[in-house]
């Protein structure tokens, strides 16, 4: 009897989700006779029972789309958003999986639907999901469907701001996104020859970042490019945020962990933008015209490269020999250069953040990259 399996993207897109999407559809159905269907818009896809066959119609001519063909959206199964009210939905989740007569649901998606997924588990489906997010900090996965696509992305617009930068002696800030990790950061500031790399792992100071920058202009440089990740730092913010995390861990009560929670949640929204002040404090230290180029969701579009195109076709057929053989409650994971089925236990509500001696920070160092410490 045909296996039935529900697909879902959830999280922010990448490049990429689409062949992971074919991979899954074309290997179960032609490989295994599987059923396969996509939920839209994520888990409330499948609250909303919304889906679409995964045929070889809808299938065909994808594998070089960027988004995904199912859509997506940021909701949580137990503390989902209805009218005014935010409630929780697995129930209904578990109905739309029975009603499908599914058995198996593959979830897409980076570190929060692993989190969501172990839910759906614990309330008794089978669910395997596949690791995909620019910032490349699930855990337990060597990387990510869409870190390389968005690394190439964020590495052509820091050549590309070099000529300008050199043309007006110009000091050039370019912040790209990761939150809490410096993976993207890192390795487009590395393969962009950036003088400055400033990731959430290691909190800088202005001065020293400037000091660098004026160490540059005494050789004869004529301009600096630094590169921040959206989520790093300032030495003393780094403190604050860590006062505030230690608050919340510590609370003896629901109401102090609740109130350090929305302390430290306005702080990240606060903090939103903050390379707007580092260009213009830097201007000031340096005396060099600074400018700020922020290359947000710019990054997350287009077209996927070819790594992330093998990489999602690697994954995704993986993930249907996983169906077919019925393993169910695991992450396929890259590790080297195997894949591996991760239990979810070992990947829920865990981050992978660049160790601070990580080799390419080390190499950095050693061809005079600044990390502002």
């Amino acid at each position: 009897m045909a296996q039935h399996v529900g697909v879902i993207t959830s999280g922010g897109d990448c490049p990429g989700l689409n062949a992971l999407i074919r991979a899954i559809g074309k290997g179960g159905q032609d490989a295994y006779g599987m059923h396969v269907i996509g939920f839209l818009n994520g888990f409330r896809g499948l609250v909303q029972d919304r889906s679409m066959e995964l045929d070889d119609r809808t299938l065909s001519g994808i594998l070089t789309y960027g988004g995904t063909i199912l859509g997506t959206s940021r909701d949580k199964p137990n503390r989902m958003t209805i009218g005014d009210k935010t409630r929780d939905m697995t129930d209904a989740i578990v109905d739309t999986y029975h009603r499908h007569h599914l058995d198996a649901l593959v979830c897409i998606g980076g570190a929060g639907t692993q989190k969501n997924s172990i839910l759906l588990k614990n309330a008794g489906l089978n669910v395997v999901t596949l690791p995909k997010t620019i910032d490349n900090d699930v855990a337990v996965t060597d990387t990510c469907v869409g870190f390389d696509t968005a690394v190439s992305i964020a590495t052509e617009a820091i050549d590309r701001l070099h000529s300008t930068a050199t043309s007006h002696n110009r000091v050039i800030v370019v912040e790209v996104m990761g939150h809490r990790a410096g993976w993207l950061a890192l390795s487009a500031g590395t393969a962009g020859g950036a003088d400055v790399i400033l990731i959430p792992e290691i909190p800088y100071r202005a001065e020293r970042v400037a000091e660098s920058i004026r160490e540059r202009t005494r050789k004869g440089k004529r301009f600096s490019i630094v590169v921040a990740a959206e989520g790093a730092m300032s030495k003393q913010d780094a403190k604050t945020v860590e006062a505030l995390a230690t608050k919340k861990r510590n609370a003896e009560s629901k109401q102090a962990r609740q109130k350090a929670s929305d302390q430290l949640s306005a702080f990240h929204e606060a903090h939103v933008g903050h390379t707007i002040g580092l260009t213009k404090e830097l201007e000031r230290l340096t005396g060099q015209e600074s400018r700020l180029t922020i290359l947000g969701h710019l990054q997350r579009g287009g077209t996927p490269s070819a790594a992330d195109r093998v990489l999602a076709t690697w994954l995704g057929t993986e993930c249907v020999r996983l169906l077919k053989e019925e393993h169910y409650g695991v992450m396929v994971a890259v590790q080297g250069r195997e894949i591996k089925a991760v239990p979810l236990e070992e990947v829920a509500g865990k981050k992978k953040f660049v160790p601070i001696n990580h080799p390419l920070i080390e190499s950095a160092r050693l061809v005079s990259t600044s990390f502002g410490d």
